[in-house]
């Protein structure tokens, strides 16, 4: 190799490891709100409580916006999933964050993080 080209090698590696150190730390799992022995990004949803009957266990409605595929009107699309609520805190009206996990049950597949609002 000639004197040159070794020269920009280095220049291209000392700004490599340069951008490397300038980046901003990586966030901790605290702050991502993961546990330790994180398994992967979980989908998250907002909903509304419409019913508190079940033992541990709520049903929310989560509702998501999207285009017609054809005609490109907004049009919304709701859903009732089953959640687990481990102190049966939450009732009906609430406003929560669900978390998918692993099947609980026939068909509980998502628990409650946190109460997001509470009518009065």
């Amino acid at each position: 190799m000639t004197e040159e080209n070794v020269q920009q090698e280095e220049a291209v590696e000392a700004a490599a490891t340069e951008s490397v150190e300038t980046s901003a730390p990586a966030a901790t799992a605290a702050e991502t709100g993961q546990t330790a022995k994180s398994r992967g990004r979980r989908k998250m949803r907002i909903g509304v409580v419409v019913g508190d009957r079940g033992d541990k266990t709520v049903t929310v409605k989560v509702e998501r916006r999207l285009a017609h595929p054809l005609y490109g009107k907004g049009m919304s699309l709701t859903k009732k999933v089953h959640a687990h609520d481990e102190k049966n805190e939450y009732r009906t009206g609430d406003t929560v964050r669900i978390m998918e996990t692993r099947p609980l049950s026939k068909t509980k597949r998502w628990r409650v993080v946190e109460l997001i609002e509470r009518p009065e």
